[in-house]
């Protein structure tokens, strides 16, 4: 190969088979499970310190009014359209043309979203009002959560250009550092805002809460800064950068308006059920102190299997989907879309049973004392159990929506999460005023709108690519449905038997998924085996290959 031959193979990202998309699925969920369980660490020392009450539900709507605006302008809209823009710079036009543009957006997002940041810190009381007015009912409950949403509003700003740092890595076929990234966020969060609040606030007379509040912003500048690094060796530099016109500059700002239409639909659905959560009532009337707690606790919880597989599979598939895409490739997309969704539900249909079985001895064991009490541990079980039954739409959702932005489709996606609006809200209406399910019907009405949302992008991808190996689809998925079902009931009766026999102490909990949870995995897998799952066995390599060549190279030093 000539020298200019080998300097364009380094330069052009790899095109990626489908071993790669499982494999580099497997790193982003290896990094991922590293993410989520210091996600996991965060959230039990909340649930010690402060418990499910007046202080944690106001830090909840605090740190939810930036974090829905990261999810409506950074990561989700940015995301989906900076990597397909990127992917094609790179692919077509080379290192430099898409550095400028990388450079571009980055001074862009400095400007926008920093004066978003002071609008959102100026406006505050009048943004906390729309999500939670009951709050004023409680007296200081509604004051403490503006001070809160105030103190993490830059954490915005960080993120959005971590987002785009990130989508620049998987561009390049990296993607470890951008999924370790978020567990620099949760250190940095944690580490610092257990300092802050044991030692700092109570000389400064402040409640304990702030410093949790200020470390979000110290963990988001990790988050950010940690990929910086990466991004300088594949030769992206930041200088600040100013070109309005610059056609993929303008190219992006064209993608994000129906990319933001489309996530706006879930952030008024995040919004209408955290109305909803905040007015909640008792017998007498009286609002409740809680709600929004335990529905965090519990998506804290499902964010796992949904990040670990969803986000993970859908990081990998989407360069592979935009290089398709950019081609006119659609065989090659089918093929991509079928295998990544047949992977998605292949980790996610089990995973949705056990969390349903064993949702209360698992939030016991991991989160239950101090402040977290018995009746927290029940209710929050009682969300995490009705979230699973939307864990795997909720996943497939995540594949496929990219999907459609990297066809240049932008329109369906924001289509159906518009009419999305008026399931979450019939159902959450249902659930609360008709049934009576209180703060548990809130989370089955966002599960419906996850499966809605799957079933409904499907068919609309099916009709756009002629077909989706829809066949095989629906037999991967019926298959693994089968070899769950006797997998939740080994599950079931072990962990009840266990309760009986060992009681509900912390360490009969923690005895039971010991138990409970290695055999219904091992059921699982072997009634999958004699169903003849397709995607199994490379699954099953993807997750042990990485470890046996380590355990490989340390026995050979």
């Amino acid at each position: 190969m000539s020298n200019s031959g080998r300097l364009r193979s380094r330069l052009q990202p790899e095109r990626p088979n489908k071993d790669h998309l499982v494999r580099s699925a497997g790193v982003v969920s290896a990094a991922v499970l590293l993410s989520r369980l210091t996600g996991l660490a965060r959230e039990i020392a909340f649930a010690r310190l402060f418990g499910a009450g007046i202080v944690k539900d106001a830090y909840d709507v605090g740190f939810r009014i930036p974090n829905l605006t990261r999810d409506l302008f950074a990561e989700g809209a940015l995301s989906s359209a900076f990597v397909p823009t990127f992917t094609r710079y790179l692919a077509q036009q080379g290192r430099e043309e898409a550095a400028h543009l990388a450079r571009l957006v980055a001074t862009a997002l400095m400007v926008i979203v920093g004066a978003l940041c002071a609008a959102g810190i100026w406006f505050s009381p009048a943004i906390v009002s729309v999500f939670a007015d009951s709050f004023h009912a409680i007296p200081g409950k509604f004051e403490l959560t503006v001070a809160l949403t105030r103190t993490m509003f830059p954490f915005l700003l960080l993120v959005a250009l971590a987002a785009q740092a990130m989508g620049a890595l998987n561009a390049n076929n990296i993607f470890g550092i951008p999924a370790l990234a978020s567990t620099f966020f949760n250190l940095g969060s944690l580490g610092s805002g257990l300092l802050l609040a044991i030692f700092v606030a109570p000389r400064l007379d402040i409640p304990p809460i702030f410093g949790m509040a200020v470390g979000v912003v110290i963990g988001g500048a990790l988050q950010l800064a940690f990929q910086l690094p990466a991004l300088t060796r594949t030769g992206f530099h930041f200088r600040p950068a100013f070109d309005w016109s610059h056609p993929g500059l303008r190219e992006i700002f064209a993608l994000m308006g129906p990319a933001i239409l489309g996530n706006a639909s879930v952030q008024v659905n995040v919004l209408v059920n955290t109305w909803f959560a905040t007015g909640l009532t008792d017998a007498a009337g009286r609002v409740l102190n809680g709600p929004v707690s335990w529905l965090g606790y519990a998506f804290r919880f499902m964010q796992l299997p949904l990040g670990l597989f969803g986000v993970a599979i859908a990081s990998a598939a989407l360069p592979s989907v935009s290089r398709s895409a950019a081609s006119g490739d659609h065989a090659e997309l089918r093929s991509t879309l079928s295998h990544a969704l047949s992977i998605v539900f292949l980790l996610t249909i089990p995973a949705a049973v056990g969390l349903i079985v064993l949702a209360e001895p698992m939030i016991a064991a991991i989160v239950q004392g101090g402040r977290f009490t018995a009746t927290d541990t029940e209710q929050t079980a009682l969300a995490l159990a009705c979230y699973a039954v939307g864990l795997p739409g909720y996943a497939a959702v995540k594949v496929l929506v990219p999907a459609f932005y990297a066809l240049g489709n932008s329109r369906t996606p924001t289509l159906i999460s518009f009419v999305s609006i008026a399931v979450n809200y019939s159902v959450a209406v249902t659930m609360i005023r008709v049934a009576g399910f209180g703060h548990a019907g809130l989370a089955l009405s966002t599960s419906s709108v996850a499966l809605f949302s799957f079933c409904a992008l499907l068919w609309q991808m099916r009709q756009r690519l002629g077909g989706i190996d829809g066949r095989m689809l629906l037999g991967a998925v019926t298959r693994i449905a089968l070899a769950a079902v006797p997998m939740g009931l080994v599950c079931w009766f072990a962990s009840h038997w266990l309760q009986m026999a060992l009681g509900l102490s912390r360490w009969a909990r923690l005895a039971d998924l010991a138990v409970s949870v290695p055999l219904g995995l091992a059921v699982f897998y072997g009634v999958a085996r004699i169903l003849k799952i397709e995607v199994l066995d490379e699954t099953v390599r993807a997750i042990t290959e990485p470890l046996s060549r380590r355990l490989s190279r340390g026995a050979r030093r």
